[in-house]
């Protein structure tokens, strides 16, 4: 396995096409762990205190018309 210093370097020497592939890559890869993190805290109830506290703020008349 290459260490980090030596895809550093790799990675400077794509040509452009290659790079912005690779940068479209890792920003979907983050989207989907960002995603899948999302999903297991709401299926879990980690979230549930934001419907807690969007139901408060709407019972009390806090919410404003968008």
């Amino acid at each position: 396995m290459l260490a980090l210093k030596e895809i550093e370097k790799e990675i400077l020497t794509l040509p452009e096409k290659d790079y912005s592939d690779l940068r479209k890559w890792f920003y979907s890869r983050d989207l989907k762990q960002w995603d899948d993190e999302i999903t297991k805290d709401s299926e879990s109830g980690k979230l549930d205190f934001l419907i807690h506290e969007a139901l408060s703020e709407k019972n009390s008349a806090k919410l404003k018309n968008l």
